[in-house]
């Protein structure tokens, strides 16, 4: 059994994260809802939303943690003369929304996706409260990959990518991680391992190393996100 968050619950009425199950690995707890103030207080303790439409709310805490520190990241030869040489543009928070409906897309997900009308709206809230962000990557006028995610501190959390063409979600993800570094960014939180993240240098850290990070680059410092 796992503990059941109530709406009404304060949005710190989390129980603590090394208490998460380990089949499967992190669950945490179930319920309460989406609202900003339970949503920030999640991620500022290492805690992510992840459920299918239909299923209560479900909050995560893996361990390990698949991290991607800004200096760490791969720019493989392939991905340089991308961005060198096809002329793609990225911008920041021009199409937050566009960028989650796309990231939701059946289409370029046949595996499914969470990211459910009800996490949609959550999301544009955070967005329109200043926390969410998105960077997207243009060819002309032409919307064709992107990511976004939370800002809090001087860490980002990742939640998702899309690409329409080759390399588009990585020319995205290179602008967010020469941002980082500009900004003294130390952290981009990629919350479960995959060997697509580990070619672009992200590593597995223990929840207990990366709980003690987050401590030490959110506690009051301003955002290093856009």
């Amino acid at each position: 059994m796992i503990p059941w968050l109530r709406a009404g619950d304060p949005p710190d009425a989390f129980p603590p994260v090394d208490t998460a199950l380990t089949d499967p690995d992190g669950l945490l707890c179930a319920g309460g809802d989406l609202s900003p103030a339970r949503l920030l207080e999640a991620y500022r303790r290492g805690i992510f939303p992840w459920f299918s439409e239909g299923q209560p709310i479900l909050w995560w805490s893996p361990d390990p943690r698949a991290v991607l520190y800004p200096a760490e990241f791969k720019v493989s030869r392939s991905l340089a003369k991308t961005i060198r040489n096809r002329g793609f543009t990225v911008t920041v928070d021009r199409a937050f929304g566009r960028v989650m409906e796309l990231c939701a897309d059946a289409r370029l997900r046949p595996e499914g996706t969470w990211i459910s009308p009800q996490m949609l709206a959550a999301y544009r809230r955070l967005h329109e409260l200043g926390h969410a962000h998105s960077y997207e990557t243009w060819e002309n006028d032409r919307l064709i990959g992107g990511l976004y995610g939370i800002a809090l501190g001087q860490v980002f959390f990742g939640e998702s990518m899309f690409s329409l063409e080759r390399d588009a979600s990585k020319v995205a993800l290179a602008a967010l991680v020469r941002d980082m570094i500009a900004r003294g960014g130390r952290v981009i939180d990629c919350q479960v391992a995959s060997a697509h993240l580990e070619r672009l240098g992200a590593r597995s850290v223990p929840r207990r190393r990366f709980v003690r990070e987050l401590a030490q680059a959110i506690s009051n410092t301003p955002d290093a996100g856009p």
